[in-house]
């Protein structure tokens, strides 16, 4: 599109400022505040969780029992015993 003369111009700048100023008068607008809510269930889950990540990986009790138990040679486990361990039973 070609625009000729200054009288055009003037034209399409009014036309512009008219939706401008229209864009500008905006009503109040207010943003309410971001909230989450967690569920009883996660609250739950998350205290669970906490507690079982502090636990120990190993529990030294129990190894240093079975330790004793070999050492005095009185360490004698089932073959059952040892195949439901191996096959991941019980």
């Amino acid at each position: 599109m070609k625009i000729n003369g200054l009288q055009n111009i003037q034209k399409v700048l009014g036309a512009y400022n008219k939706n401008v100023s229209k864009v500008n008068k905006s009503t109040g607008f207010t943003q309410e505040e971001d909230k989450i809510d967690i569920s009883d269930k996660a609250r739950e889950y998350q205290v669970a969780t906490g507690a079982y990540k502090k636990l120990p990986d190993i529990r030294k009790d129990k190894v240093d029992d079975i330790k004793r138990k070999i050492e005095s040679g009185n360490y004698r486990p089932s073959m059952e015993e040892v195949v439901d361990k191996m096959m991941g039973k019980k």
